[in-house]
């Protein structure tokens, strides 16, 4: 028997589709400045690793985002969002990490600017992960 994949229900019915929503557009701009980013200015060959990562995952970003949008539509479609758990998962522990680092230093704070749901998120985020995982 397989199982099933619960957290459409967190996504679509509680409404956590707009924490992951969020996580992901601020997964995007991380990555598309991670050149700029505190942690790779004195490690240039980590750079180099990290800069290529970056450029293999940004672009599954915004299909991921238009499949959300598009299960909201047609909830019918809700369990293929559970392939991009790992996306989600990746996207909700960046923008964590930089809503907490933001306090202290400039680069993550001018990430998150404009971004009015940072400070209450950050409380939301372990939720949400918990939440996408369940399965049943």
């Amino acid at each position: 028997m397989s199982q099933i994949w619960l957290g459409r229900i967190y996504l679509k019915e509680e409404g956590g589709y707009e924490i992951i929503l969020r996580a992901l557009n601020h997964y995007r701009k991380r990555l598309k400045s991670i050149g700029k980013s505190p942690e790779l200015k004195d490690a240039p060959m980590f750079a180099t690793i990290v800069i290529s990562e970056a450029s293999k995952t940004g672009p599954q970003i915004d299909p991921a985002i238009s499949k959300i949008k598009n299960a909201l539509e047609h909830p019918e479609t809700l369990s293929e969002l559970q392939a991009d758990i790992p996306l989600y998962e990746k996207a909700l522990n960046c923008y964590e990490s930089d809503i907490k680092r933001a306090q202290n230093e400039k680069f993550y704070s001018d990430l998150l600017s404009g971004n009015d749901h940072a400070a209450s998120d950050c409380s939301n985020i372990r939720t949400a992960l918990e939440k996408i995982n369940q399965f049943s």
